[in-house]
């Protein structure tokens, strides 16, 4: 019978331990290298900051009516869900998913949809480009 606490098994268990150990190291930080490349290429897309945007969803009401990844409290069923937008064709289904377009639609939606129920909420600018890096982001 193997005793359990010999030297041969404690080595071996501590060298398993530090290579799991290891190895997530390694996941998080590709995946943290991952976000960080993502997070830059939305802002240089938009020309917008990502971080200011959950004031940002919040102060105009945007959180009432959409579902936004990573905005607590913003799981509105009125407008659609604004999870995954980067990788759609389409923004509300009328304008290309563009940088410009998004930016466009988030300021003056009737625009591109004169009968849209999305408000015109008199978001500037230069508060439409922190969303849309945000939702280009996540």
């Amino acid at each position: 019978m193997t005793d359990i606490y010999s030297p041969n098994r404690y080595w071996a268990v501590t060298l398993l331990g530090g290579a799991v150990i290891g190895l997530v190291a390694a996941v998080s930080t590709q995946a943290l290298k991952t976000r960080q490349q993502t997070m830059e290429t939305a802002r240089l897309l938009t020309r917008g900051d990502p971080t200011h945007a959950p004031e940002v969803f919040r102060q105009y009401g945007c959180a009432g009516c959409h579902t936004i990844p990573g905005v607590a409290g913003a799981d509105g069923k009125v407008g659609g869900d604004l999870s995954g937008l980067r990788e759609r064709v389409y923004i509300a289904g009328v304008a290309n998913n563009t940088p410009d377009d998004l930016i466009r639609w988030i300021v003056s939606p009737r625009v591109f949809s004169p009968k849209t129920a999305m408000p015109e909420t008199g978001i500037s600018d230069a508060e439409a480009r922190d969303l849309a890096a945000y939702l280009y982001a996540h």
